[in-house]
């Protein structure tokens, strides 16, 4: 796919009307995001932090740009957050922040600034006059290369109060954070079903090959069980932020066990050759995977313990 054809695609997609995280259709969500990811987890990465970006700004009571694709860059940089200062009327960014998906792609970015405050920015990215540069050579791998996951360097980058989204803190206190976080877990749920119809699609039949087929189409059903149940009750209570947190993380959990054991089957059952020799499969395979490290493994499972026990 052209460059032009990918960014065309994401437009086409990310303007689509889709449930609000809480809003009694959250199950719905889930699964235009899975759907999506069934076909490209590249396109899908994109379209969920848009999605992000918009729920986000309406649980602020605000609405996006018009006719503008959002990013949401909230990665830090360990020991070099981003710093806010105030000249007169404006607040000035300056700084580093890694991991920002759509560089040079999407209009807007929802940032996260950390010093002197947590604190939420909606920065114009194509503004001329502003000081920002994207640096994508730090990514050597192939997967997710069209998503243009970039390096970005803040100089001087003026905003205005109107640009700065809720309260200090209000980012990562709000329910709608942790609803938010099932929706990355849908997109790995979609990528391993799009594993899973090229295994359906092979010949081979001897019993072993056909053992791991069964598994991973069961882990299949497993997978949208788990965001239709996550997605019903975040809108049962989408105002109870600790059960909001200790579902997403359990949820997240539950999938990346899913995905992970599917991305062990796959190989043991079909040898080396999709890997090796089917462009899609590979780099769907290689996507998954580095997604899938979104999940913080036992780091996340200590904060889902910790929260169980503090209820």
């Amino acid at each position: 796919m052209t460059a032009e054809a990918f960014i065309g695609q994401f437009r086409s997609i990310a303007i689509q009307e889709v449930p609000l995280p809480g809003a009694g259709d959250t199950a719905r969500r889930h699964r235009m995001l899975f759907d999506i990811a069934r076909k490209d987890l590249s396109l899908v990465r994109l379209v969920e932090a848009h999605w992000d970006a918009v729920a986000i700004l309406a649980e602020n009571g605000s609405k996006p740009k018009a006719n503008c694709l959002y990013g949401v860059w909230a990665s830090q940089r360990p020991g070099q957050p981003l710093t806010l200062e105030r000249r007169q009327d404006l607040f000035l960014i300056n700084g580093i922040k890694m991991f920002c998906s759509g560089a040079g792609l999407v209009d807007r970015a929802l940032i996260t600034i950390d010093s002197p405050q947590q604190q939420l920015a909606d920065v114009d990215l194509r503004n001329k006059g502003a000081d920002i540069q994207f640096d994508d050579s730090g990514w050597k791998t192939n997967a997710f290369r069209e998503t243009k996951t970039s390096t970005v360097t803040f100089h001087n980058v003026a905003v205005s109060l109107e640009d700065l989204i809720g309260a200090p803190g209000w980012y990562l206190q709000r329910p709608g954070f942790w609803h938010g976080a099932c929706g990355p877990a849908a997109c790995w749920a979609g990528g391993s079903a799009g594993l899973v119809d090229y295994a359906k699609k092979q010949s081979r039949e001897d019993p072993h090959t056909l053992a791991h087929l069964g598994a991973m189409d069961a882990s299949i059903w497993a997978l949208l069980s788990y965001l239709d149940s996550a997605g019903s009750q975040i809108d049962a209570l989408p105002k109870d932020g600790e059960k909001a947190l200790i579902r997403a993380l359990t949820v997240r959990h539950l999938v990346e066990q899913a995905c992970t054991d599917i991305l062990r089957r796959l190989p043991r059952a079909y040898g080396p050759h999709p890997l090796a020799m089917d462009e899609a499969v590979s780099r769907r395979y290689q996507e998954l995977d580095l997604y899938l490290r979104q999940f913080h493994g036992e780091r996340d499972l200590e904060a889902l313990g910790r929260s169980i026990k503090s209820v």
